[in-house]
């Protein structure tokens, strides 16, 4: 009879869970086609975003709507086959975003963002890996005062109900934080929020890997291989990975936008989608230094010090999961960028891309899968499975056990479509 778990995926999500269930003592063996980190986390932005209590809508406004539409913005594009493939879920995401509909999803997906903190730091310590984490918040930047003001007061609301923290910023005080910021704005910018509570990693691929190793100290065993077959039977799951099959009693889907194809494949259909983002690391020109991670929100790209260089990391591109990379986006936001802060050359070979894996109504997966005995599920964290990952670990880990988990897990079941 087969013991022990597999995981299937190597993201934060994936080592995530992978570690949770070795730190109780079980046989775990994490499975994934490349090293630990090097997908999706490999390229995110690099935020604990515990801010970030509200997932991203589908926008309804009209203005939002025509904005979009000519498909020449920084925050959003779209590509017709990409938007053909994935009309289904694209439709439930729109009526999910519904405001009646969104106002129920939010508390839900609040509960999960706030145990981000708390569950980062737990397996930062078991790593090691306070070198790369920074507690200093980031800062959301803005050119007009009324989109300031407008966030200002969701921000205020997001306080008084989720106890998110933040100080307000003019324009004297944003430029006394980033002097090197603006220089070449038209118009100057009108201030910037401080989000104080997240933390901010250097590299966010060295992370992954740091909590990759802490589970290979705990036992943990780390399979590099393609998965090629997944199939169930009276000696529990079995994994085929080229010439080898590995035998567990659980397996847990943490593939991220492949996790789909994979229960498709058992019979088990769910509205996944991708959305895919880019990101290229740039030099600063002279003298300028940028100290905190920046994002400019009413373009929609972000402005990262790693170790690799100013990471520069677009919004969402809605295009089919393998399809090739489509640039303009990325350097759409370059040009932006460029009157915001004085970037430097291009410092990687070419630009990274990777695919966010996003449910219509913006809330993760994670749970048993009915009908199939063992399988359990951790993927559609949208924008923030490198902020969910611990978490998600935490969680899954305590319902594989028969315990009740922290949070109500309802609201994130995989039968809920």
């Amino acid at each position: 009879m087969s013991s022990g778990t597999i995981v299937l995926g190597a993201g934060m999500v994936g080592v995530s869970v992978a570690w949770h269930l070795a730190r109780r003592g079980q046989d775990v063996t994490l499975v994934d086609r490349r090293a630990p980190g090097r997908e999706t986390s490999f390229g995110n932005a690099g935020i604990i975003q515990r801010e970030a209590v509200r997932p991203y809508p589908f926008p309804r406004d009209l203005a939002t709507l025509w904005r979009v539409l000519p498909n020449r913005q920084v925050d959003i594009r779209y590509r017709p086959r990409g938007m053909l493939e994935a009309a289904g879920p694209l439709w439930q995401y729109w009526k999910h975003s519904a405001p009646d509909r969104y106002r129920r999803i939010v508390p839900e997906y609040a509960s999960l963002i706030e145990r981000c903190l708390d569950a980062h730091g737990a397996m930062i310590e078991a790593a090691g890996a306070e070198s790369l984490v920074r507690r200093e918040g980031w800062l959301e930047v803005y050119r007009h005062r009324a989109a300031l003001q407008a966030r200002l007061a969701e921000a205020e609301e997001n306080a008084e109900r989720f106890g998110v923290r933040y100080r307000a910023l003019d324009a004297e005080s944003l430029a006394a934080m980033e002097p090197s910021l603006g220089n070449d704005v038209n118009d100057g910018l009108a201030g910037a929020i401080h989000w104080l509570d997240p933390w901010t990693v250097a590299d966010p691929g060295a992370l992954v890997s740091a909590y990759a190793e802490a589970f290979e100290r705990e036992g943990g065993r780390i399979v590099r291989a393609e998965v090629e077959t997944l199939s169930t039977g009276a000696g529990g799951w079995q994994v085929g990975i080229g010439s080898e099959t590995l035998s567990a009693e659980s397996v847990v889907l943490a593939l991220g936008p492949w996790s789909r194809r994979w229960l498709s494949r058992l019979g088990v259909s769910l509205p996944l989608f991708p959305k895919r983002g880019y990101h290229m690391h740039y030099a600063s020109r002279g003298e300028a230094r940028l100290h905190h991670w920046v994002m400019d929100a009413e373009v929609g790209y972000l402005l990262a010090p790693m170790r690799a260089g100013i990471r520069l990391t677009t919004g969402a591109e809605l295009e089919r999961l393998e399809a090739p990379p489509h640039l303009d986006q990325l350097a759409a936001a370059e040009a932006s960028a460029r009157r915001l802060y004085p970037l430097g050359e291009r410092l990687d070979a070419e630009p990274w891309k990777g695919a966010r894996p996003c449910t219509p109504d913006m809330k993760p997966v994670i749970g048993p899968v009915d009908g199939q005995a063992g399988l359990w599920c951790a993927f559609g964290h949208g924008h923030q499975g490198f902020t969910l990952g611990p978490a998600t670990g935490q969680l899954l880990a305590q319902m594989m056990a028969g315990e009740a988990p922290a949070i109500d897990m309802r609201p994130f079941r995989v039968d809920r479509f």
